[in-house]
C-alpha cells in the first residue's frame, strides 16, 4: 500500500509531570507519514502496551534508560503490522513487536536498534498476548524470577501485583518449579482470579486485610523469594517474615512512582543483614539475547493449557491519557493494552 496520504496521530511529552499525568502533560501531534528510503519500514501501530516503567521515563534524571525528551513521541512498546517496505529484513503484511511509541505509524530503518523491532506469529497467540506473556512483562517475570529470586522446590514464593502483567507471570512460573507461591492483590475479584484461575496456593487482599496477617496465615514458614512490584509499606512488611538467605527481586515500585515527596524506601532493611538475604533489581532489557528462550518455555505451557495470559484492552489512541491512569489507579485487570486499529 502506499503510505504517502496516511496522517499519524502522536501523543509526545509537553511537559514533565508532577504527580499524576494529566492530559496537559501531552502534546497531540497529527502528521504525514513521510516517504521511506532504502533499508526503513512503516509499522502500522495494532496494539500499544501501557506500563508502569512509562511514568518513570518521563521524569529527568539518570536511569537505566534515559528519559523521554520534551517533544519527544512517548516511548511505548506495541506490536503492529508492517505496511510498506523497502527492507529484506521486513516484508509488507509481517506482524512485527518493538518500540513503537504512543502513535498511529512508526517510520524508520528496519535495523533502528531503539525500536528492536522483531517477527511473532499470531497464530501461535494473540497480539495482545505477545505484549504480556510472550512480551516484556512475561520475560521480565520469566528472567526476574529464574536469574534473581533464584526458586527452589518447595519453597514459598511471594508476589506483588499479582493479578498484574509480571505478577500473573511470576506467580504460574514459581507454581511449574513447585513453589508454594502467595500473591498480594487489591480487591476481591482480583485475588479469586488469582487463586482459582493462575493456579496460586493463596491471595492477600491488601486493600480490604492486613497484609501483615495475611503473611502470617499463609506464609506460616516464612518468605524465601519476594518479588516486588509494588513498593512502599507491602515491601517494608514483608521484610518482616523473610526467612535465612530469602532474595528479594525488585522489579518495580508503583506505589511510589507519583510521589511528589521523596520515595520512600524500606525502613526494615535490617531484615536482610540479620537473615543473610539478598535484594537485586532487575531490568529486562539486561536478558534481550535470551528472550526467546522464555518465549518457547511460556508458549509451551500455554499449548498445554497451564498457564494463562489475561490483557485488559482500552481502545481508541486518543484515549491513552486517560487508559495510562489506569494503572496506577489500580482499575486495569491484568495485562493493560491500548487498541490502536484494527489489523
Amino acid at each position: 500500500m502506499s503510505t504517502t496520504l496516511l496522517s499519524n496521530l502522536q501523543f509526545r511529552l509537553a511537559a514533565r509531570p508532577v504527580g499524576m499525568p494529566k492530559r496537559s502533560d501531552w502534546q497531540e501531534v497529527t502528521e504525514p507519514v513521510r516517504a521511506i528510503a532504502d533499508g526503513e519500514i512503516v509499522v502500522k501501530a495494532l496494539y500499544l502496551s501501557l506500563d508502569p516503567a512509562m511514568r518513570g521515563w518521563m521524569n529527568e534524571g539518570k536511569s537505566y534508560i534515559r528519559p523521554v525528551g520534551i517533544g519527544e513521541v512517548m516511548r511505548a512498546g506495541g506490536v503492529g503490522v508492517v505496511v510498506e517496505s523497502q527492507s529484506d529484513k521486513f516484508a509488507v503484511g509481517d506482524f512485527v513487536s518493538g518500540g513503537i511509541g504512543v502513535q498511529q505509524y512508526w517510520t524508520g530503518a528496519a535495523t533502528d536498534k531503539t525500536a528492536g523491532f522483531y517477527k511473532i506469529d499470531p497464530r501461535m497467540a494473540p497480539l495482545t498476548t505477545w505484549l504480556n506473556t510472550l512480551g516484556m512483562p512475561g520475560m521480565t517475570g520469566y528472567f526476574g524470577l529464574l536469574e534473581s529470586g533464584q526458586p527452589k522446590a518447595g519453597e514459598t514464593v511471594v508476589v506483588s501485583g499479582a493479578a498484574g502483567a509480571v505478577g500473573m507471570t511470576v506467580g504460574q512460573v514459581a507454581k511449574h518449579l513447585g513453589c508454594r507461591v502467595v500473591g498480594i492483590a487489591g480487591g476481591k475479584e482480583k485475588c479469586d482470579f488469582v487463586v482459582n484461575e493462575l493456579g496460586f496456593d493463596a491471595c492477600i487482599d491488601y486493600k480490604n486485610s492486613e497484609v501483615k496477617d495475611g503473611l502470617k496465615q499463609h506464609c506460616p514458614n516464612g518468605v524465601d523469594v519476594y518479588f516486588d512490584n509494588v513498593g512502599g509499606e507491602i515491601l517494608d512488611t514483608v521484610l518482616t517474615r523473610i526467612n535465612l538467605r530469602a532474595r528479594i527481586v525488585i522489579c518495580g515500585a508503583i506505589s511510589q512512582y507519583n510521589n511528589t515527596t521523596a520515595v520512600k524506601g524500606p525502613a526494615n532493611y535490617l531484615s536482610l543483614l540479620v537473615n543473610r538475604a539478598r535484594m537485586e533489581g532487575i531490568v529486562v532489557f539486561d536478558y534481550a539475547d535470551r528472550y526467546q528462550q522464555g518465549v518457547a518455555a511460556m508458549a509451551k505451557w500455554m499449548q498445554e493449557g497451564t498457564f494463562k495470559s489475561k490483557e485488559d484492552v482500552v481502545e481508541g489512541l486518543e484515549n491513552f491519557p486517560e487508559a495510562l491512569l489506569m494503572l496506577f489507579e489500580g482499575k486495569n485487570f491484568g495485562k493493560l493494552c491500548l487498541k490502536v486499529a484494527d489489523q
